[in-house]
């Protein structure tokens, strides 16, 4: 049983175009882009049978090889990180048991996020895909309604069933909960990580669908399996005491490296 990484990126971002080839400094001082970072992440995780980027761009594939990464080039149609993804396992001919969409700007992500995914796909038969969420702490839910508020399109939240099984996802910050919270309490609000496990027949079924009204709405590419009927397993994940945040728009740099630094990530 296979469990292959796919980390999708592309140069054309609207919001932050080049945002792979970005460079983020670590705790010590030293540069490295995103997508490296990307990479290193996914490299660390134990169990993982195979790690590549997927991408469209030249400039992402020469500067992946050159640091030793696996490419697979895909098409420049490709709308979202699964599309790519699915064209990717397309294009290897590759048939593995779980295919893991670690998203190209979620540099900070801990290994035991993805092992906890992998294992939390396997325990629920009955989904199509898993997901990690994460409870957010006062202070997170803090920086979420600050991007709200000042118009970034910043983190995700999720809310989900008992059963684990998402209801929704939106870029606001959702469920309301009046507070106010201190910087370390527990809230309501889950954040949603930017990771995916697929089963691959999903997976390719994704690619054939029409993109979904509110997908398109909220610019979230997994609302497309729920607006399908599919099952989307939210699991729970644990910081331990690691700060998490992807990197949205270009503000997003020093916070990024400002976690680095607190975090002694080099």
């Amino acid at each position: 049983m296979s469990v292959v990484i796919i980390i999708p990126a592309r140069h054309a971002s609207t919001r932050y175009p080049g945002k792979p080839l970005v460079p983020l400094k670590g705790a010590g001082g030293q540069a490295r882009t995103l997508i490296r970072r990307s990479w290193d992440a996914a490299m660390a995780v134990p169990g993982i049978d195979r790690v590549v980027v997927a991408t469209d761009d030249d400039r992402i594939r020469d500067h992946a090889e050159g640091f030793g990464a696996e490419v697979v080039m895909t098409a420049t149609t490709c709308r979202n990180g699964t599309e790519r993804c699915a064209e990717a396992v397309a294009n290897l001919g590759i048939s593995p048991e779980i295919v893991v969409n670690l998203q190209g700007d979620a540099p900070l992500t801990p290994a035991w996020f993805i092992e906890d995914l992998v294992r939390g796909l396997r325990a629920a038969p009955e989904a199509d895909l898993a997901t990690p969420v994460l409870n957010c702490d006062g202070r997170m839910r803090a920086d979420l309604i600050a991007d709200r508020r000042a118009g970034r399109v910043g983190g995700t939240t999720a809310v989900f069933g008992p059963d684990m099984h998402a209801l929704y996802f939106t870029k606001e910050v959702v469920p309301f909960a009046a507070g106010p919270f201190a910087d370390d309490e527990e809230t309501p609000v889950h954040h949603h990580v930017g990771v995916y496990a697929y089963r691959p027949d999903a997976l390719a079924a994704y690619a054939t669908w029409p993109e979904g009204k509110l997908e398109k709405l909220e610019g979230l590419e997994q609302l497309r399996f729920l607006e399908q009927g599919r099952r989307v397993q939210c699991v729970r994940v644990e910081s331990q005491g690691r700060e998490f945040w992807e990197l949205n728009n270009p503000e997003d740099v020093a916070k990024l490296e400002a976690m680095m630094a607190r975090m002694g990530i080099d």
